[in-house]
């Protein structure tokens, strides 16, 4: 019997890929940054870093807050049991990483004594007193989270893409956003 085809709702389409976006650039941004000489330039980088932390967490509080009135399509038939559980468990942890990565950010720039300021106009007030041998440990326990979910979206691309290459279902089309249901699916 064949599968009929589904697909994500367009705003949990939008949020996936803006956060996706956001996601890799800030991490491309935080590994540029991290060896730059003090000067105004590392420090508005180091501020642009922060607001798209900040950015990811609302977006993930929102992409998360609309999952729970919209269900996800269900994975196709085919999929063994293995993989269907490797892929709940993988989604929990990115989404479990995507909080606690800004979070680790804004302890540290907390402890380290460094208010974040969203866009420069709203002041994000610090968790933490001011520490510097704790915003050391932060510091790089934010690295290793960030690492750790580099590695997990690493794998849930190379999932989605051996799914479209080899496995030939609908697990990556049906989160793209120009695609488009076959007129007869099968």
């Amino acid at each position: 019997m064949p599968q009929t085809y589904s697909r994500y709702d367009p705003v949990a389409i939008a949020l996936h890929w803006l956060v996706a976006i956001v996601i890799v650039c800030n991490f491309a941004l935080g590994v540029y940054m991290h060896e730059l000489p003090l000067s105004p330039w590392k420090l508005k980088i180091y501020s642009w870093h922060k607001w798209a932390g900040v950015s990811v967490f609302l977006l993930v509080a929102l992409r998360l807050a609309w999952r729970g009135f919209h269900r996800p399509p269900p994975m196709p038939d085919s999929m063994p049991a293995w993989q269907r559980e490797l892929a709940h468990h993988g989604h929990h942890l990115l989404y479990l990483l995507m909080f606690a990565v800004p979070i680790s950010g804004w302890l540290m720039s907390s402890a380290l004594g460094v208010q974040t300021v969203y866009f420069g106009v709203l002041p994000i007030p610090d968790l933490l007193d001011k520490d510097k041998a704790l915003g050391d440990v932060l510091k790089q326990v934010h690295e290793a989270l960030n690492l750790g979910m580099a590695a997990i979206v690493l794998g849930h691309a190379g999932a989605a893409l051996k799914h479209h290459y080899m496995d030939r279902d609908d697990v990556l089309t049906r989160m793209l956003p120009w695609s488009k249901p076959p007129r007869n699916p099968q």
